[in-house]
This record gives structure tokens, sequence and C-alpha cells, in this order.
């Protein structure tokens, strides 16, 4: 809520000549030239050039902007007006093209809110009753109320959708089959699934394509229209229901009758686009050429699989007859092998025993270690057993290495020193026990 506040009264006895006191002063004056500028000065040039009055030059400006405004909708809208089409009785609103009231046929369902808004004032302009009236003709204004009326349906979304849904004049007739094979099935078909396209829910909507799409491309096309999910609806076409409130089951009974037909329009037009779809199918070179494809590579896996059996076979073939060679030459191997073996055992054994004779006969070149002379039987005996002892205890290798050692060796002084190294080495691998062979030792 505003407030207001009252100024203080003057003191009593104040005197502007003798009390005022100034605090500043003006500055000198001065001279500019000044450029008028700005609407208001035109349209004041405009009047006194063509000596107008006020509201002679408003009228003026205003026909001009009417004119302005025709003059650049001209070139989005433009379309000649049916004669017949401007004595339409607008009680018949349900029956007149709305498009073509507003001069869009050539856009239909693709025309933008903006567009209808333009087209609404452009035919305002020129049909208003006023404006006709002072032009001196005819006052009817049932074609401006098909004007209005054709706006308020095109500019709601719901309304607008319902007459989409029965604009017979945006659908596109499939072609025939004499017609697909004269002319480009691609280009015919394809305007005729961009029309019905206008109805899917789900967008955008796959394009049809040409002779180069993929089998992917092609089957994900016609999956999409097989579960073609549509909004389209028939409630434009109802039968209108009484507002009388006193007959109730007259209403009921309509709004039944309504709902029927919706319902039988709706699986009407379900079973047309699958009829349209399933034709679009069938002339469809793509389709045609996919199958041999399909086929010719069904008969290529046939032919690999066959020749593959066939190598499986060949190379089973081969397999046995690989593993009975391999078996003989195994046989042959193990009895050659044995063989070897057999001869290698009697060197070993041949070798064993010229090595008994060279280690025996070592401890006889050194006269059993009893110095000069004859060595007594019992010494001789006691050499020899405890030789034969430490040969039990190696393996042929450690007798081969002991031979070779007394090769060459006469004295007994070397031959006894080795034969101790042997029992010393024995002794200390735990093989022979200490004492057993005190004479070598």
């Amino acid at each position: 809520m505003p407030h207001t506040f009252t100024l203080p009264s003057l003191p009593e006895g104040w005197s502007a000549d003798k009390n005022f006191k100034a605090i500043g002063s003006l500055s000198k004056p001065s001279q500019r030239i000044i450029e008028p500028v700005g609407p208001h000065f035109l349209a004041h040039a405009r009047r006194k050039r063509h000596k107008r009055t006020f509201s002679e030059d408003e009228r003026i400006q205003a026909q001009n902007n009417v004119k302005k405004t025709e003059d650049d909708d001209e070139g989005d809208i433009s379309e000649p007006e049916d004669p017949v089409m401007l004595q339409r009785d607008a009680k018949d609103w349900k029956g007149q093209d709305h498009y073509a009231v507003l001069g869009l046929s050539k856009y239909r369902w693709r025309a933008t809110e903006e567009q209808v808004r333009k087209a609404h004032r452009k035919k305002v302009l020129k049909h208003h009753p006023d404006k006709k009236a002072a032009a001196g003709g005819s006052e009817d204004d049932s074609f401006f109320k098909c004007i209005q009326k054709a706006t308020e349906i095109l500019l709601d979304p719901t309304k607008r959708r319902q007459w989409d849904s029965v604009d017979e004049a945006a659908d596109v007739e499939p072609p025939t089959k004499k017609e697909t094979q004269k002319g480009n099935f691609y280009r015919l078909w394809g305007r005729v699934f961009d029309a019905e396209g206008r109805f899917s829910r789900n967008q955008p909507v796959p394009k049809l394509g040409d002779e180069n799409s993929t089998k992917p491309e092609v089957e994900d096309f016609y999956n999409f229209w097989y579960t073609f999910d549509s909004w389209r609806t028939f409630e434009y076409q109802d039968e209108d229901v009484p507002d009388d409130n006193e007959n109730r089951d007259q209403k009921r009974h309509v709004e039944r009758k309504n709902a029927n037909a919706r319902k039988k329009k709706k699986t009407e037009d379900t079973a047309r686009l699958r009829h349209l779809v399933d034709d679009a199918l069938a002339l469809d070179e793509r389709i045609k050429k996919f199958k041999q494809a399909e086929h010719a590579q069904r008969n290529k896996k046939r032919l690999e699989r066959e020749a593959e059996e066939k190598r499986v076979a060949e190379e089973a073939v081969k397999a046995k007859e690989a593993a009975a060679r391999a078996a003989v030459e195994k046989a042959e191997a193990e009895k050659a092998g044995k063989a070897e073996t057999k001869k290698a055992k009697e060197a070993a054994k041949n070798a064993a025993k010229k090595n008994k004779r060279v280690v025996r006969g070592a401890v006889k070149e050194a006269n059993y270690f009893a110095g000069a002379g004859d060595a007594p039987a019992k010494q001789v005996e006691a050499v020899l057993n405890e030789v034969d002892l430490i040969i039990t205890k190696i393996d042929n290798e450690e007798l081969a290495g002991l031979k070779a050692k007394l090769d060459g060796k006469t004295k007994a002084e070397e031959i006894k020193g080795i034969f101790a190294e042997e029992v010393k080495r024995l002794v200390g691998a735990g093989t022979l026990k200490e004492g057993e062979a005190k004479v070598l030792a």
C-alpha cells in the first residue's frame, strides 16, 4: 500500500524575498544545431509533404501495413482460392478441408504453427466482413467463419491430430504392380511410407532405402512397419452427440456407437497398413536378392561341409596307414633296440670281465704286495679276496675308472696307493665297512 507524506509548512513569517538563499547558479546559454529524427518527426514530415491530416495519414499507413503483410506472406503461402470453397456453409465445418481453407494444401500435416498463423492473418485481412463491407462487397461472413474454424482446429494439437488422421488428401495411394515394374520401386513406395510415417509414435521413421541397402537395414525397415505403433484416431468422424441433457439414453447410445465405429475403423486401418507392407515386401527386389544369396550361401556351406567330411575321411585313412607304418617301424626299432641293448650288455659284460682281469692282474703285477720273492699263498688269497670285495662294491663305470687309474702302473707302491684311495672312498660313501679291506687299506 503506497504511503503519503505531507510536506512541513513554512515557518511563520518566512518570505522568499528575504529568506531565500541560492546554493548554485545556471550556466551560460549556448546554441547548438539539432537534427530532427525519429518516427514522430518522420510522420510529421510525411503529413506536411502530402498535406494530410492526422486521421488521413493513419488510415493510409494502416492500408500500407496490410498490403506489406500480404506481400510478406505471399512468398510462403500462395494458393489460388477455389470459388466453390468460398461458397461453403460454415455449419458444415466437418466436411471442409481446413488446409485448403487457409491456403496450406501443399503443406498439410507438415505445416508449422507459424505457417498456420500467417495463413490465418492473410485470410482474415482478405475476407474479414468489415473489409468486404467497406469495399462494397457482400456482408456474408460464412467463409470467414470457415477460416476461424480451420484455424481453431489446426492450432489445437489434439484437434489437429484428429483431423490429420482422416485427411485423405495427405494420403499417397500405393503404386500398382504394373506401375512398380515400370517405375522406380524405391521412389514410388518411398512416398507411400513417408506419408504413412506421419502417424508413427516412434520417430524418426526408417527410410525405405535403395538397391544398395544392407540386409540388416532392410530387415529393420520391414520389422518397424510390421510392428507399427500408430497414433491415428478417428474421433473426427464421430456422430455429433446431442447436448440435450434430458435425453441421456440417446446420448449414451451415440457415444457407444461412436466408440464402436472408431474401433472398427482402427482395425480396418491396421489391416490396410499390413496389406500395404505385404505388397511392398513382395515387390522388393532386395528380398529376392537376399534369398538368392542365402541359398548360395547354404549351398556353399553344404559343399564346404561335404569337402570337409571327405578331407577328414582321407586324413583318417592316412592316419590309419601312418599308424600301421609307425607300429611296424616301432616293432622293428624295438627289435633293433633289443639287439643293440643285448650287444651293449654283452660288450659291457666283456668290458667288465676285462677290467676285472686288469684289476686282479694289477695286484699280481705288484706281487700281491709281498715285496721280493714269491708271495705266500695266504697273502695271495687275502689280497685277491679284498680285490674281489672291492669289485663287488662298485659298478661297471667305477670299475672302468679304477682300471684306468691302474693302467700302465707297475710299481707296487703306486698300485697299493690307488687301491688304498678306492678303499677310503668306499668307506667314506658307506659302501665298505671300516676294516673290511685291511691289506689294501
